[in-house]
């Protein structure tokens, strides 16, 4: 789990518990990082959550597969349920979105997209930044 030196095991968790560090193995499917331009997917990761002094840490560990943004299976996945929490995560703008900022505030779909983008996905504040 922790690099301890050669330390036992059984004694680190001790040491941890003592200072109130309290470390949890997580069972998870995938882990996405998602950046500026890329998608780093982890299928088969080792996830660690430590708490400690009231702030949560969390270790991966694993090897990624590397993708563009917007492609692959997770883009898929996400287009089929929450459009609006996905654009504020960082998805594509749904087309649905973008017609209807169109059509509310007069411009072009290149305009709307823009001012969807600007606004993290938000309907009302991208309309509202065009008027």
């Amino acid at each position: 789990m922790f690099g301890g030196g050669g330390m036992n095991p059984r004694k680190m968790q001790q040491m941890m518990k003592q200072m109130g560090i309290d470390v949890t193995d997580i069972d998870a499917e995938e882990v996405i990082i998602r950046t500026a331009d890329e998608e780093l997917v982890f299928s088969d990761a080792q996830v660690t959550r430590m708490d400690a002094q009231g702030t949560q840490t969390y270790q991966v560990v694993g090897e990624p597969e590397t993708r563009e943004r917007g492609t692959g299976e997770a883009g898929a996945e996400d287009a089929g349920g929450a459009d609006e929490e996905s654009a504020g995560a960082g998805e594509a703008i749904p087309d649905e979105d973008v017609q209807l900022v169109v059509e509310r505030a007069g411009v072009s779909p290149s305009e709307a997209r823009e001012a969807l983008a600007m606004e993290d996905g938000d309907l009302a504040a991208a309309i509202s930044r065009l008027e």
